[in-house]
């Protein structure tokens, strides 16, 4: 009987323990890491990753971008969304010109972004390491027409929460890290018998307060040479870094 009122005993004390622990485990808030006002802008460089010379070749071509939160709008759901604008130019000394038009929702438990037609899930709550979610589930990636296929089945998972970066000359607090992809498919594409090779590659890096500073995503598919007909890539990839932002 002793011994099982100590058991008893112990037990409490660990799940009180448990408990304590839980209650003082506070996740942040999405709109900590993706606030959403308007007026506010981010301003990046951006490295767009292209293939030239029939696919031969790949080489960077460099910009610079800016991101406004433009307006408060309601979506096709009736959902309160947000209005994002990107302007672009080439270097600093030229003028703004218009790019492009996003869209972004925050419900009760998630981040939406609309680009391109497209509708990501960038970010979910609970903001804790290691939970992941399926961030692509609303994009049309297996009908026969779709041009996206290698979104396919995508886990996201946070990474690396509420850690400092620097990025260029400019010092962040605290970032929140969201691994999407990383796959190869396929031999190296330097070996002479390669016939086919995919990459996928994506992560992304947002900050409290700010929103999303920095973004990777990379997608490439090689195809071996034929008879009368070289090898050559398809594929296009995309660096975002912060340079600027209020």
């Amino acid at each position: 009987m002793r011994k099982y009122f100590l058991l008893l005993l112990i037990c409490g004390v660990v799940f009180a323990a448990c408990k304590k622990q839980n209650a003082n485990f506070n996740p942040p808030a999405l709109s900590a890491y993706y606030p959403l006002k308007t007026g506010n802008y981010i301003t990046y460089n951006l490295d767009s990753t292209i293939f030239i010379n029939f696919g031969s070749q790949d080489t960077v071509v460099r910009y610079q971008v800016q991101d406004r939160v433009d307006s408060q709008i309601t979506d096709n759901l009736g959902r309160t969304a947000f209005r994002i604008l990107r302007f672009i130019r080439r270097n600093a000394s030229l003028p703004w010109t218009s790019n492009n038009t996003f869209m972004a929702v925050s419900t009760d438990n998630s981040i939406e972004y609309i680009e391109n037609n497209h509708r990501f899930i960038k970010l979910v709550e609970p903001i804790e390491n290691g939970y992941t979610w399926k961030g692509n589930t609303f994009i049309d990636t297996y009908s026969i027409n779709s041009d996206v296929k290698y979104l396919d089945d995508w886990d996201y998972v946070y990474d690396s929460l509420n850690l400092p970066i620097t990025l260029g000359t400019l010092h962040v607090d605290s970032t929140l890290k969201v691994n999407q992809r990383d796959e190869f498919l396929g031999q190296d594409p330097h070996l002479a018998s390669t016939q086919y090779a995919e990459k996928n590659y994506s992560v992304e890096k947002f900050a409290k307060g700010i929103g999303l500073v920095y973004k990777e995503f990379l997608h490439w598919e090689y195809q071996g040479g034929q008879p009368g007909r070289p090898a050559y890539y398809l594929g296009y990839g995309v660096k975002l870094t912060m340079i600027d932002h209020n």
